[in-house]
């Protein structure tokens, strides 16, 4: 069976959403707990006492 796209975009979505009132807003995260490691190896695992005591380290100097 042949499938036909539609020629619908992203673009034309988003103005079918607005022209039927919808609006668009940008939303708050939180920020991301200090602790956590950030890297392929390590993602969500919880760094050690040593490990956090110096990045904390580090990020104090940073701020300097």
């Amino acid at each position: 069976m042949k499938q036909v796209q539609k020629g619908q975009t992203d673009e034309d979505l988003i103005k079918q959403y607005l022209d039927k009132g919808g609006k668009i807003s940008k939303g708050e995260t939180k920020p991301m707990r200090h602790e956590l490691g950030i890297s392929k190896g390590a993602w969500g695992n919880a760094l050690t006492k040593e490990e956090k005591a110096a990045k904390e380290e580090k990020l104090e100097k940073i701020k300097r």
